[in-house]
């Protein structure tokens, strides 16, 4: 949490711009899912969920995510595909994506970011990791 003056003077604490900040998850896991919807809420976002690379294309054009995480490993669509054709459209190119992965390899990383994720971040995640991720990409111009 950052700190700010108010008009008054006084010290308060925001959320580090996260309030009203549109993210959307893309995971086989349901666990994964309701886990960062929980965290994500908590701190202000408008979370969107989908299941795998298919239903996030089309859920991405309807709700317009200002931040997309996607795991790697899914059915049908995996998020390496997934993210090439996120970054292939105009309309959200600049769109940050968050990779998520089990495995930590340096060629996962290396992959993640020829198709264009500004990120990767190792499952199990920590709220810390979490949040980190997200406010990186908010620091960076990502909103």
């Amino acid at each position: 949490m950052a700190t700010q003056e108010n008009p008054v003077g006084e010290e308060t604490t925001r959320g580090e711009g996260l309030n009203g900040l549109k993210v959307m998850v893309i995971d086989d896991s349901k666990t994964i899912r309701r886990t960062a919807e929980i965290l994500l809420k908590k701190e202000g976002c408008e979370v969107v969920t989908a299941t795998d690379g298919f239903e996030a294309l089309a859920k991405i054009a309807e709700h317009r995510p200002d931040i997309i995480f996607v795991d790697i490993m899914m059915p049908r669509l995996d998020g390496y595909q997934t993210c090439a054709l996120i970054k292939r459209n105009r309309v959200f190119r600049h769109t940050p994506v968050i990779m998520l992965s089990s495995k930590d390899g340096l060629f996962d990383r290396a992959k993640g970011r020829i198709v264009g994720s500004e990120q990767y971040l190792t499952k199990p995640f920590t709220k810390e990791e979490l949040l980190g991720a997200i406010r990186r990409q908010v620091q960076a111009g990502g909103k």
